[in-house]
């Protein structure tokens, strides 16, 4: 299983090198994660893509100084919705309608009893439910990378308030959740690079009811 080995050689590179990955790669980890599954297909989170040198400088003071962030060729970050409104699951489903060409309304039953579900839970219980779906799609992007041979670190090592305030996430109704930072390992100066990759057993790991 060629994912399997993937996952065997990928690590969280503690130091990149600088270079840069493809776009055409970049595009590719980032379709991996729009393909995620989520909760009833609702996709309840966006990505920023960063590029520019001075803003991951900006990030990385509000990071703990990850120096990966600003050594990577691309920093992806995921952004969670604040909140599930009747408008957002309305452009859910009205865009499964136009795709499936579907007549117009045929979700509605599904959406209202959706927007039922949710009623009765607070705005944090909502992130929090969007959060989860943001980190499944997250799990993808880093299968993705692994496959491709590129790098990623997963970050949750942030100031998340700062981090919405400089890229004016609350005014879209978004809240980060996590960093992933793309690029390739300094062999040299990746202390992880060489050591063994550390997971329990199988034997530990599950539990078989029969």
């Amino acid at each position: 299983m060629e994912l399997l080995k993937s996952l065997y050689w990928r690590h969280a590179t503690k130091k990149m090198n600088g270079a840069v990955v493809p776009e055409s790669q970049v595009n590719q980890i980032i379709k991996a994660a729009i393909m995620a599954p989520t909760s009833s297909g609702l996709q309840p989170f966006e990505m920023i893509l960063v590029k520019n040198k001075a803003f991951k400088e900006r990030i990385y003071n509000e990071a703990a100084q990850q120096t990966q962030i600003l050594d990577c060729s691309h920093l992806l970050i995921f952004a969670a919705w604040d909140q599930y409104t009747e408008a957002r699951l309305d452009s859910v489903f009205d865009n499964m309608e136009a795709i499936r060409e579907l007549p117009k309304g045929t979700m509605d039953d599904f959406k209202n009893s959706i927007l039922l579900n949710f009623a009765p839970w607070d705005l944090e219980r909502q992130f929090q439910h969007a959060a989860r779906q943001a980190y499944i799609a997250f799990g993808m992007a880093i299968a993705a990378a692994a496959e491709l041979k590129v790098d990623a670190t997963p970050m949750e090592g942030f100031d998340n308030a700062i981090l919405d305030e400089l890229l004016g996430l609350r005014e879209k109704g978004l809240r980060s959740v996590t960093l992933l930072p793309l690029g390739y390992r300094d062999e040299e100066h990746d202390w992880l690079a060489p050591l063994k990759k550390v997971r329990f057993p199988i034997e530990k790991m599950l539990n078989v009811i029969e």
